[in-house]
């Protein structure tokens, strides 16, 4: 079995390319990372290491990968005649690699009649949906009709944390134990793809916004309250109580939004906020605030990690999120030079002013109160940073 996975990252080897290597796949990456596509062609297997006191290795084999720079056509190739092909480059790059895979099914409904199934695993929500859309943008309508029965683009939520690091052997991978690789089986075309550590759901929304307000929600907290403190890292964000307690207290506001919202059970979410916190804790894990809290200004989009799961709170719950605008506040003073977004984002409020930013990059409207909210914990923050 043929796996095409685009993106040889950290997150692509440590997580997917590890599961479809246990799954019985031969897995072809594709990137543009020159040193890594011949590294993995060269060693053909690399290694995975647990972060916890364990230290169990898996050496991940059976694996080459392509240049989609230079080599595009065998890419065509490669999708043409894959089993599943999956994707972890990150949001902003799916469109990037719209044209590429739209080459590859269009070569493929020539030759190949096996369905093939696209899964996007990207920490968005409706991730493998917005790369069909972008997919079909380039193909003609009469191919869309042959597409629509062959290829399906099941949409996924996956969560493992992978810290950026620096490693001897550039090809090993270390990430934490845990892992949560959920798919709605209700989009997948033919045979759902024998993957074990896939869970097949029929409703992937609750999945995706339970890990999305709960990891991806705490984890940037975790990061832009940590950086406003002068800390480095997430795991020595969690070791001071003040800090912990404000990412816990955060995950209690969207945690009341997801058990009200889907019906969740109140103290099992409530233990699912435990094992997540115990997660950012990992000491084996040294994962930089500054990357978890890079481009701030995705962060901050309407129905990313933060603002969705604040709006929705005044929505559902009735109330005031403080802690979440607490959050949001710290993102907007978030000016680390070496980030482009936190560039634009601090000219953009000398420039125009706090208020408009915020109704800029959120779409909050002047009707919510939320952007009032944001304000006045941005001056406390910003009168304590000047104290």
């Amino acid at each position: 079995m043929l796996a095409v996975h685009f993106g040889a990252g950290n997150i692509g080897r440590g997580f997917i390319g590890s599961l479809l290597y246990q799954a019985g796949f031969q897995t072809c990456f594709v990137d543009v990372n020159s040193e890594i596509v011949n590294l993995l062609n060269e060693k053909q297997e690399y290694r995975v290491i647990l972060a916890d006191t364990s230290q169990e290795e898996l050496l991940v084999k059976n694996v080459r990968a392509i240049n989609s720079q230079s080599e595009p056509n065998k890419v065509v190739d490669a999708i043409a005649q894959a089993d599943l092909v999956t994707t972890a480059v990150g949001p902003n790059i799916l469109p990037f690699i719209s044209g590429l895979i739209a080459e590859g099914l269009r070569k493929r409904v020539q030759s190949n009649d096996k369905p093939l199934n696209i899964i996007a695993c990207e920490n968005m929500i409706g991730g493998s949906t917005f790369l069909k859309e972008k997919v079909y943008e380039k193909v003609s309508e009469e191919e869309r009709k042959l597409f629509d029965p062959c290829f399906g683009f099941p949409d996924a939520a996956v969560d493992r944390i992978v810290p950026n690091q620096t490693n001897e052997d550039k090809l090993m991978v270390r990430v934490e134990p845990f892992y949560e690789w959920a798919v709605d089986q209700t989009k997948i075309i033919g045979e759902k793809p024998r993957v074990t550590g896939i869970t097949f759901v029929d409703d992937l929304k609750p999945y995706i916004e339970r890990k999305l307000y709960t990891v991806n929600t705490g984890h940037a907290v975790a990061a832009y309250l940590g950086y406003y403190a002068g800390i480095k890292t997430i795991n020595e964000v969690m070791e001071k109580h003040e800090m912990k307690t404000l990412v816990e207290k955060t995950l209690q506001e969207t945690g009341l939004l997801l058990v009200q919202k889907y019906n969740f059970d109140m103290d099992t979410h409530k233990e699912y906020i435990v094992k997540i916190l115990s997660r950012f804790s990992n000491p084996y894990i040294s994962d930089e605030v500054i990357r978890v809290g890079r481009s701030p200004i995705r962060k901050l989009s309407p129905n990313d990690r933060l603002i969705s799961p604040a709006r929705q709170y005044v929505e559902v719950v009735k109330e005031q999120p403080i802690y979440l605008a607490k959050a949001i506040a710290a993102a907007f003073i978030y000016d680390y030079q070496g980030d482009e977004e936190a560039v634009e984002l601090q000219n953009k409020i000398k420039s125009q002013g706090l208020e408009a930013t915020i109704y800029e990059y959120t779409q909050l409207t002047k009707e919510s109160a939320l952007v009032d909210l944001i304000i006045h914990q941005f001056i406390l923050l910003r009168e304590f940073i000047l104290d």
